[in-house]
């Protein structure tokens, strides 16, 4: 009795991580899920307002790098 509950045990330990494994890999399923999250986190206009955003943060970084440079040579 105690090693086929051994055995079932093994099985049990070997096939879960791989089950789950694939699963998490079937993006066709779990696709409309995460477009519909990403439209409710992110919708349009505060993408629009990101991008803008991580546009002035570069000019920034670009201004304080070249007055740098200039101050340097």
């Amino acid at each position: 009795m105690g090693v086929k509950v051994e055995v079932f045990r093994m099985i049990l330990y070997l096939t879960f991580p791989v089950a789950m494994f694939w699963i998490s890999n079937q993006a066709e399923w779990f696709e409309n899920d995460v477009i519909q999250r990403k439209r409710e986190l992110w919708p349009p206009d505060k993408r629009q307002q990101l991008e803008e955003f991580k546009e002035r943060i570069r000019k920034q970084r670009e201004e304080r790098l070249l007055r740098a440079a200039q101050r340097n040579s």
